[in-house]
């Protein structure tokens, strides 16, 4: 099975993501916080990631750095789904090394094709 990390900290939004990343044959595995994001980064070796923005302890432009920085994941996508939309926000999270984002709120029924297409280049960077 497929595994993803999702980096999440807000119960709602990660039963959310992970009900329609299940849905499409995805094992979820899931942190709540970025410090504990990156060391599952590290030791699950996920196909690609679901980073919030918005954790406690280090945010997700954090962890993405770190995350790129390890020898183990530094190629691995990261995808980030928040609510910040502000002018600006998306330069400073594609510069945090995320491979693109999503705002929230998301659509459960939608965003898995939304990922697939953006994986495969099939889309641009913005949302």
């Amino acid at each position: 099975m497929k595994k993803v990390l999702v980096v999440e900290d807000n119960k709602d939004n990660l039963r959310l993501i992970s009900y329609a990343l299940e849905r499409h044959g995805y094992q979820v595995v899931s942190a709540e916080t970025g410090v504990r994001g990156v060391e599952l980064a590290i030791s699950e070796h996920p196909l690609f990631i679901v980073m919030d923005i918005n954790l406690p302890d280090i945010d997700g432009y954090e962890a993405t750095r770190r995350i790129r920085a390890s020898e183990v994941n530094g190629k691995i996508p990261i995808i980030a789904i928040t609510s910040y939309a502000m002018a600006g926000d998306m330069d400073r999270i594609l510069a945090s090394g995320c491979t693109g984002y999503f705002e929230k709120p998301i659509d459960p029924l939608t965003i898995i094709d939304k990922i697939h297409a953006l994986l495969e280049g099939k889309v641009p960077l913005l949302p």
